[in-house]
């Protein structure tokens, strides 16, 4: 008689006996998890006979998890943790390695620019007192000191918001109060109300031009600020004339460029007692840019990163100094005026970068 787990009729012939039989078909054994997992089930002979197209029926779905199929389940969680680790650690480096900055962020230091050219007089600079000579030059239109200085009504850009556009513009206009109109700054007194608003990335290259003045294009105190030499020149009166311009515009590396262009005029006398109709004129222009982030706006302070200066009257060829040298009442144009420039000779380029101031200028 058959065993209780042979078929009826006993062990097929070549199927070995024992436990060794029974391990090499386990493979192929179903247990009672697969059956209860398939997705067909006979019907029974009841249902058989009262259904006869189909002897089979699909199993509806287990909601949870087929039994054994978070066997691998560590395994995967590993994998899985292993590709977020990757990816994060790819988009960090990426993070470091690619060039573009996100909006407004600082941006490397920049140098000044500037350019500075004495206005040498075209006839002998005229005197008379400072209300005379306001009132008959174009200065008399011109609004008196930091009333001179208007701003534009600010207004967002892509990346800045209309309050950190107004911050800017008023930190120009700072900028532009400190370094044009201060008592202090213009007699060389001191010169701290316009270093304290640099970017520190900036206030070496100040020093260096007061410490050694050069016409380099890089350390000529003009191209900073404003400033005569108190023993020679004196303010004949507190009343500076401005008259200019403040634009501003979002540029393509996403910083914050705002740009100022101001003509001042202020009344000066030689130092020492002088005649009160020993006042005569003096004209600077002053074209600068200067360059926000964010970080600039939140700490108060400015880059200025381009600075064009025309002043006079002037001597032509007199190379940076520390102040202005104005011609005062009475002199005469110097003789000879700029010199020229010989392209065919051989060493340095000897000439001045100098214009002529205009008899419409006061």
């Amino acid at each position: 008689m058959a065993g209780r787990g042979d078929p009826p009729d006993g062990t097929p012939e070549g199927t070995p006996e024992g436990p060794q039989g029974d391990d090499e078909y386990r493979s192929v054994v179903f247990d009672e998890s697969f059956v209860r997992a398939a997705r067909l089930q006979e019907l029974s002979a009841h249902e058989r006979m009262t259904d006869r197209e189909h002897a089979v029926r699909a199993r509806p779905r287990h909601p949870g998890p087929v039994p054994g199929a978070f066997r691998n389940g560590p395994r995967q969680l590993l994998a899985l943790f292993v590709l977020i680790a990757l990816a994060f650690g790819t988009a960090v480096y990426l993070g470091f390695r690619q060039p573009y900055r996100a909006p407004g962020a600082s941006a490397p230091a920049l140098p000044l620019r500037m350019t500075v050219v004495p206005l040498v007089p075209a006839r002998t600079v005229e005197g008379g007192t400072p209300a005379a000579l306001l009132a008959h030059s174009p200065a008399a239109r011109f609004g008196s000191g930091g009333v001179g200085i208007r701003l534009p009504a600010p207004a967002r850009t892509d990346d800045f918001s209309r309050g950190q556009v107004g911050a800017a513009l008023n930190l120009v206009k700072a900028y532009l109060v400190a370094s044009s109109l201060d008592r202090d700054v213009l007699a060389g007194r001191d010169r701290g109300a316009v270093r304290r608003l640099l970017a520190p990335n900036q206030t070496a290259q100040f020093d260096r031009s007061f410490a050694a003045p050069t016409a380099d294009g890089l350390h000529d105190p003009a191209g900073w600020l404003v400033s005569f030499d108190a023993a020679r020149v004196r303010q004949a009166t507190g009343d500076v004339r401005v008259r200019g311009s403040l634009a501003f515009q979002e540029t393509a590396d996403q910083a914050l460029e705002v740009t100022s262009d101001h003509t001042f005029v202020y009344a000066l006398r030689p130092a020492g007692p002088a005649a009160a109709d020993a006042a005569s004129l003096f004209t600077v222009r002053r074209e600068l840019r200067f360059r926000f982030d964010r970080e600039h706006l939140a700490r108060g302070q400015v880059q200025l990163v381009e600075s064009e200066v025309g002043a006079g009257p002037e001597a032509c060829g007199t190379g940076a100094g520390k102040a202005f040298a104005p011609l005062l009442a009475g002199a005469r144009p110097p003789a000879g005026g700029p010199r020229g420039v010989d392209p065919f000779a051989t060493g340095h380029l000897a000439g001045a970068l100098c214009g002529v101031l205009a008899t419409a200028a006061p």
